[in-house]
């Protein structure tokens, strides 16, 4: 029977010598190893051919060439049948007859609910629609070969092909569409086809491209660590020795640093994971010509250790199956990740948002609809015999109205209610602002005095004996990464000493370095959170923070409210921060935290000493929240604020300040290095009759406000004194507080101490007189106490 689909001609580009006869020999023997094996399973298939340059490496191509009339905007009008795709009639990869009906129904089902939500956005009842079409054949066919709830998933938002295949259904992604609070993605609170499901193991996605793959990438780290740490492998639920965990991305998203940063430690570790490069040639607008040299990243990828490539006709569902076959049992037998390059089209636009026709020419357009993978599969079925036109078009028919009473069931769901706006943007079960966090009081100290350096040092010692679940890792933070050399060297333990001896005690496995890469740290370390480890990184100076941004703000801080408190990413990342270094100068020096503090979803912890150091440190491994621990390098050594060892229950809960010093003329609010400053300048004043209170904030988010307002109703006059530059400084919000709340208890305007609101130099002189000293302070006492 004769069907409307264009004609596609399928050319295996000719290869030469050996190399092109083991290519085909390999694809004969794949081809043979599929027949009869159940699509959620791995048949036995043979091992990866072996690279001449690189013992792990395997490179798999099939060359696909669609063949396009010269004139194919005319040519498309033109009815004809499509040629088989690349297996002979009969062979169909092991797929039973009813298992290649079902592939066709998910890609027609998928396409659908692009066009119902087009639909909805055209009549205004949905706000934002970004489609998948052009993308279902390679994605259909990794959920046939990917295990939902056994395997983990990190989609990008074409996938929802993938979404459905795996179990997720149409009402799901319809109620994602209308923002409705029952939407398993987000409950309303993200866009449509920012895929997420707790049960079959799809991590909550968000819209920064390529920040997932670092995530995947720790996911199974995860996975790999829980095997070498023998005290987690009954701990640690939903984890398998062969599982994979999928991650997908788009052509333009492999010019993100974040992609080769993935790819580096993926290799590095060998882990399994399958990367899905869905290649539809443009990122937005960008072709893949301007975005990649050469046009081709997994060419640029071919001399990566332990990667095996495939590359495919994405719009072909049988050989996409082939292609993800054996990409996943590269990474199931523990050989390393995996890349599959798939070539897919774009019939639509980016996103309705977008307008292709700006940029692209009705030929080139045209020529993309040749390769509809929904035509060519639909066609291919009729020509194999497998179905006839009219039962095709009764799975369409089906489809149709599975989609259109889903869309009408998810229009009338309801949004979630205004009260849950604020829900879960920290953990609704620890609150580490409590009592059970609370053990400061009458603690028993003992040995001898330590800087805080030891304190943090022994706290992170105690707390992994406490828990094995906490692995530590940044730059230079193991003692030795050649364990080797452990045995003949003193070992680093980071560039402060703060992570001395961690490896020695708790091993490699545990206590390693990362590469030289922030984003790799923080995005690494979200993975393993949501599988249930407690990972402890270090930023080796704030200043280098930066990279890592997109991962802090966007991922770490969003992912518990994004997801409705359906995933979340418990862990610490400490900081050593701040000047006073003499010669830190404008990199070893700065000191923003109100980037941080502003960011809802982040705890903020600052503490003045050592034994603060270690009760807040305590306190922020055991809660449930991401922490942001700030170390002040100047404090770090400092004779004035050692103290004795406390008890391995020591915890300071957040949000808890500390009066350093009572007063009854005047409070300064402050924090970190400040605080001895603050100390030194009220002690000078004192000798002048000024009575100065000083309140040490120890944590900025949360900070504790009633001891603020205590302090402020006491005194009547108030300074917040800082290490941030004045202008939008962190004491800009204590200060418009106090004035907003607590204006008729003042009696003078409220002052502020802080840096220069330029950068800090590296000539004494000028690091003097950029930073805020206790003169500085001392002269606003004074100023403020003659009010």
């Amino acid at each position: 029977m004769k069907t409307d689909t264009k004609v596609l001609k399928l050319v295996k580009k000719p290869e030469s010598g050996s190399e092109a006869e083991a290519a085909s020999a390999e694809a004969k023997a794949a081809t043979s190893d599929f027949k009869g094996a159940a699509p959620s399973t791995q048949a036995a298939a043979p091992a990866p051919k072996k690279d001449s340059r690189e013992g792990s490496k395997s490179v798999v191509v099939t060359k696909l060439v669609p063949q396009t009339n010269a004139q194919p905007a005319k040519a498309a009008s033109q009815p004809t049948r499509l040629a088989p795709a690349v297996v002979n009639s009969g062979e169909h990869h092991g797929l039973s007859r009813e298992q290649l009906i079902s592939i066709y129904r998910t890609m027609y089902l998928s396409r659908k609910i692009d066009d119902k939500e087009i639909q909805l956005k055209g009549q205004n009842k949905i706000f934002f629609q970004i489609s998948g079409a052009g993308h279902e054949a390679v994605l259909v066919a990794a959920g046939m070969v990917l295990k939902p709830a056994y395997d983990w998933f990190y989609p990008y938002y074409r996938d929802r092909a993938l979404c459905l295949q795996i179990g997720m259904t149409p009402l799901e992604q319809l109620l994602s569409a209308v923002g409705a609070e029952k939407d398993p993605n987000s409950h309303g609170r993200q866009m449509p086809s920012h895929w997420g499901h707790k049960k079959l193991n799809i991590v909550s996605q968000s819209s920064p491209t390529g920040t997932q793959l670092l995530q995947a990438v720790g996911c199974a780290e995860a996975g790999y660590r829980i095997k070498l740490i023998k005290e987690l492998k009954n701990r640690i639920q939903n984890f398998h020795a062969d599982e994979v965990v999928y991650v997908s991305l788009g052509e333009g998203t492999t010019s993100e640093g974040e992609c080769w940063e993935a790819l580096n430690t993926a290799c590095n570790l060998k882990l399994p994971v399958l990367f899905l490069l869905e290649d539809n040639g443009y990122a937005i607008s960008v072709p893949v010509e301007v975005q990649t040299p050469g046009g081709d990243a997994s060419r640029l990828l071919e001399n990566f250790p332990n990667l095996h490539i495939e590359r495919c006709d994405g719009t072909d569902v049988l050989e996409s199956y082939a292609a993800v076959r054996r990409a996943v049992q590269h990474c199931r037998q523990g050989q390393g990740p995996a890349l599959v390059h798939a070539k897919v089209i774009r019939p639509y636009s980016h996103s309705l948002s977008d307008d292709e026709r700006l940029y692209r020419p009705d030929e080139e357009r045209a020529a993309d609809s040749e390769r509809d993978p929904i035509k060519r599969f639909g066609a291919f079925l009729i020509d194999d015999g497998i179905i006839d036109q009219d039962d095709l078009q009764k799975i369409k028919d089906a489809a149709d109205r599975e989609v259109n009473e889903a869309a009408d069931q998810a229009l009338a769901s309801p949004q979630p209610p205004i009260e849950t706006a604020t829900l879960y943007v920290y953990s609704p079960d620890v609150d580490p602002c409590g009592k059970q966090f609370d053990t400061e009081d009458n603690a028993q100290l003992s040995g001898n005095p330590g800087t805080m350096v030891d304190l943090i040092n022994r706290c992170l010692h105690t707390e992994m004996a406490r828990d094995p679940r906490i692995v530590a890792f940044g730059e230079d933070v193991a003692d030795c990464s050649r364990d080797a050399y452990l045995e003949t060297v003193k070992g680093k333990g980071g560039v402060f000493k703060v992570t001395a001896n961690l490896q020695r005690k708790f091993g490699g496995a545990r206590v390693f370095n990362s590469p030289l890469a922030e984003a790799n740290i923080v995005g690494r370390a979200i993975g393993m959170a949501t599988r249930g480890l407690k990972p402890v990184v270090e930023i080796q100076f704030f200043d280098y923070i930066w990279p890592a941004m997109h991962q802090i703000r966007n991922e770490l801080a969003l992912i518990r409210w994004r997801s409705g408190n359906d995933w979340k990413a418990p862990m610490v990342v400490r900081v050593p921060i701040g000047g006073y270094l003499k010669g830190g100068a404008v990199y070893h020096s700065q000191s923003g935290v109100s980037t941080f503090t502003q960011i809802p979803g982040l705890r903020v912890v600052y503490p003045s000493n050592a034994l603060d150091a270690n009760g807040l440190l305590r306190t922020a491994i055991r809660c449930d929240d991401p922490v942001l621990f700030l170390e002040h390098k100047h404090l770090y050594r400092q004779a004035y604020n050692k103290s004795q060892y406390p008890p391995d229950d020591y915890m300071i809960p957040l949000g808890k300040a500390k009066t350093v010093r009572e007063g009854t003329d005047l409070s300064i609010i402050t924090y970190g290095a400040l605080v001895q400053r603050s100390v030194v300048a009220a002690k000078q004043a004192e000798q002048q009759g000024i009575s100065v209170e000083i309140i040490d904030l120890r944590s900025l988010a949360p900070y504790d406000w009633k001891a603020i307002e205590r302090s402020v109703k006491k005194t009547g006059k108030v300074i917040v004194a800082h290490e941030d530059s004045l202008s939008f400084g962190y004491g800009a919000e204590i200060a418009a507080r106090i004035a907003g709340d607590l204006f008729e208890f003042l009696d003078a305007p409220v002052r502020r101490v802080a840096a220069l609101d330029t950068f800090v130099a590296y000539a004494p002189r000028l690091e003097d007189v950029i930073l805020p000293q206790a003169t500085d302070v001392g002269k606003v006492i004074q100023e403020l106490y003659s009010y």
